[in-house]
């Protein structure tokens, strides 16, 4: 029986039994990266925000859609520049995203979807959006679209992430970044709590609820 380690130590003990390497996206990535954003955004729903944005789209298109907004001029929140992903053996397993809202900003993001040029829904996205916005400070880091891929879950990927991620954060000066979780997601909640994020509020929201019978988001915080 193995002794009790600390997180540091358990955290580096998974990595190595799983050779995890963490790397950052390149534009060759984008595939990959739409497939997890995608799969990050529907989190056990029918559907999800890029459902929405895209008009319900079959997921063949929705893909395509995604993926190029992965590589749109303006650097919004999907771009492929925002991601680190995990890969063992090679394979991509895992992926997580972290953007400056104050360069990723709502503007830029609309704006993405107009680059791409593709039919959209951005009055029903604009309307939810709105009611669920934290206005967050601007300066704070902000994770999303953490995921991995079915069959690596639970090795130890999402710890060797966000522990990248939060070292890459500080050496930027960083030193609080918030995520935004479905209220309700109980696992991912537990886990962001397992990281030492605090949730600091909710927004329950009617439009969220009616969309994807979801009672709104909460938002969880890290000071390191």
């Amino acid at each position: 029986m193995l002794p009790l380690l600390k997180y540091e130590q358990r955290l580096n003990f998974t990595e190595n039994i799983m050779s995890i390497k963490i790397r950052k996206a390149l534009r060759e990535d984008t595939k990959f990266l739409a497939q997890m954003i995608l799969l990050s955004s529907r989190a056990d729903k029918k559907i999800g925000m890029f459902d929405v944005v895209f008009n319900y789209m079959s997921d063949k298109d929705l893909l395509e859609n995604i993926e190029k907004l992965t590589t749109t001029s303006i650097k919004n929140y999907c771009h492929f520049s925002n991601f680190l992903i995990a890969e063992i053996d090679s394979k991509c397993v895992g992926t997580l995203c972290s953007y400056e809202p104050r360069i990723a900003t709502q503007e830029s993001f609309l704006n993405s979807l107009k680059e791409i040029g593709s039919k959209v829904n951005t009055d029903e996205y604009e309307k939810i959006f709105h009611q669920c916005d934290f206005n967050q400070n601007k300066r704070t880091l902000i994770f999303d679209f953490m995921e991995e891929v079915e069959g690596f879950i639970d090795v130890g990927i999402l710890k060797a992430l966000m522990k990248k991620s939060l070292l890459s954060a500080r050496l930027k000066g960083y030193r609080i970044a918030q995520a935004i979780v479905e209220i309700g997601s109980l696992e991912t909640i537990l886990f962001y709590k397992t990281l030492g994020f605090k949730e600091i509020k909710q927004r329950e929201c009617e439009k969220y609820r009616e969309k994807f019978g979801r009672n709104g988001l909460a938002l969880f915080e890290i000071e390191f």
